[in-house]
């Protein structure tokens, strides 16, 4: 019943709560999180978290089951989840002389193009030209360092590394998860969605981990339909903000595929005022970015299956009714910010002084919310809700 209230472990690593904290640009979303609250692993099932639903029209604040999310969603809705594939990056290589070194290879940022250097972490020291061997004997050569970051170059096909990162690597769970009491297949099958589709995420899209197929039938029941958006998640998710973030408006660059069906879908949506629930951060950028890019015209007028996309390149979906379209953003979204697409918003709790952070502020902010995050967060430590990836979920309407 509810309750009406009114990644990289030992790799790459740096003190991201340290870092953060001494950052005055981060003071206004700081806060302290008891450490017991830092989720070690998913709820069990994993609709069984704990749902915080904020009206901010009401300024009401519920605690329920995420298994009851239909309860709350209007009828009139049509929910946006990402079905990025987070792949089992992280393995362990043979140096030349023997030595074993852990490799987190970031996917996400190679997966588009499958071409040139793949950017890596390692958790120990590695020179230019070495080779760093599979047990089968194939190997990634380092190419080049910019600063922590490695660039390895891998000679065979593109698939064959991903089987091999399929068959023998770990999940790239966050920092934060120091004390994770789940094995390796178990991790396989919790730190990703019911629903993941498309390989090359290095972060799972984390607010999508509560779905269930139970979850997804209560929906349907209801009549809310559902659309998927790909957006494939690196580690600068989880990286502090900088003042140079703050200056140029943005950040790291993620990719993200999305079907020209679902941009007309929306499109219609929004003019036939029927809201859009983003299931995420990662879907929010994704859909905002695609409608700054678009600009202010419709897409049924302006938009056709000949000539240039305002989407930038094309992808190679040889069925012209339905036309797969690709590019990269690095939208920074922080208050005040205009949403030209997001009705209602379900995300996770992130971590102090994040982009994340500041993108959920705005989008209180954008709604006159009365309550804004540091309260949203403040109450839900109350109440003993759990944080971060493996954490409880909030819904915003």
């Amino acid at each position: 019943m509810p309750t009406n209230l009114g990644g990289l472990q030992g790799i790459g690593r740096v003190d991201i709560w340290k870092k953060m904290k001494n950052n005055e640009i981060n003071n206004k979303y700081w806060y302290n999180l008891p450490e017991r609250l830092i989720a070690q692993e998913p709820a069990n099932p994993r609709d069984s978290s704990k749902l915080l639903v904020y009206d901010t029209q009401k300024n009401e604040l519920i605690i329920d089951s995420f298994f009851n999310l239909a309860t709350y969603l209007p009828p009139s809705t049509a929910l946006t989840l990402n079905d990025a594939k987070v792949v089992p990056a992280r393995i362990t290589l043979t140096k030349e002389t023997g030595g074993k070194i852990v490799v987190l290879f970031l996917i996400n940022e190679w997966i588009s193009t499958k071409q040139g250097p793949i950017p890596c972490f390692l958790d120990r020291r590695g020179r230019v030209g070495d080779r760093l061997y599979f047990a089968d004997k194939s190997f990634v050569t380092i190419q080049r360092q910019e600063e922590g970051l490695f660039y390895v170059t891998w000679a065979g096909e593109p698939n064959d590394l991903l089987n091999k990162l399929d068959s023998y690597g770990t999940m790239p769970i966050p920092p934060y998860i120091k004390h994770s009491p789940l094995s390796r297949d178990e991790l396989l099958e919790k730190y990703q969605t019911v629903f993941a589709q498309k390989p090359g995420s290095s972060a799972a899209p984390t607010a999508s981990l509560h779905f269930t197929p139970r979850v997804f039938e209560n929906l349907e029941k209801k009549g809310i339909k559902k659309q998927y958006i790909t957006l494939h998640v690196g580690l600068g998710t989880f990286a502090p903000l900088t003042s140079e973030n703050l200056r140029t408006k943005t950040l790291h660059h993620e990719t993200y595929e999305i079907q020209e069906d679902i941009v007309r879908c929306i499109d219609t949506s929004k003019r036939k005022e029927i809201d859009i629930t983003a299931v995420g951060t990662t879907v929010v950028r994704t859909l905002e970015s695609v409608a700054l890019k678009i600009g202010d015209y419709r897409l049924d007028s302006r938009l056709s299956t000949k000539g240039q996309s305002p989407f930038g390149r094309r992808g190679n979906d040889t069925d012209s009714t339905n036309i797969s379209l690709t590019g990269s953003t690095d939208l920074f979204i922080s208050p005040p910010f205009e949403f030209k697409v997001i009705n209602h918003l379900i995300t996770n709790f992130h971590l102090p002084g994040s982009s994340l952070m500041m993108l959920v502020d705005a989008f209180l902010a954008s709604k006159n919310a009365k309550m804004r995050i540091l309260d949203l967060y403040e109450f839900a430590i109350k109440n003993e809700l759990r944080f971060y990836s493996f954490g409880d979920v909030m819904f915003i309407l």
